[in-house]
C-alpha cells in the first residue's frame, strides 16, 4: 500500500527517471541524481530507484544539473536496475539481487 502511494506521489511531483534514447548516439536521463561511475566504455548513474548502466564507445557527459544528463557517444547497451528505497540510498550498493 505505502508502495503504490510513493509511486503516485513520485508521478504528481515528476520525481520518476524519464529517458529518451535518440538512435544510438544519445541519451537523455531526466532526474539523474549521481554520476557513479564514468570512462569513455561505461557509466554508473543514480537516477530515482534505478541504476542506469549505459556501455558503449566514446561516451561523454553533457549538461549534468538538478534536471537531467545528457550522455553522447556511441551507445551499445543499457541496462536499467532496481534499487533499494531505503536502504544505501547514496550509493550502488543498494542494487536488488534477483534470488532464484
Amino acid at each position: 500500500m505505502f508502495e503504490k502511494a510513493a509511486d503516485k506521489a513520485r508521478d504528481m511531483l515528476f520525481l520518476n527517471t524519464d529517458i529518451h534514447i535518440q538512435g544510438n548516439k544519445e541519451l537523455t536521463i531526466e532526474n539523474c541524481r549521481r554520476i557513479e561511475e564514468y570512462n569513455e566504455v561505461f557509466m554508473r548513474l543514480i537516477s530515482g530507484g534505478l541504476c542506469v548502466q549505459i556501455w558503449g564507445s566514446g561516451l561523454k557527459a553533457y549538461d549534468f544539473c538538478a534536471r537531467g544528463l545528457i550522455v553522447r557517444g556511441k551507445i551499445s547497451q543499457i541496462d536499467l536496475i532496481e534499487r533499494r528505497a531505503a536502504k544505501h540510498e547514496g550509493s550502488a550498493e543498494g542494487l536488488r539481487e534477483d534470488k532464484r
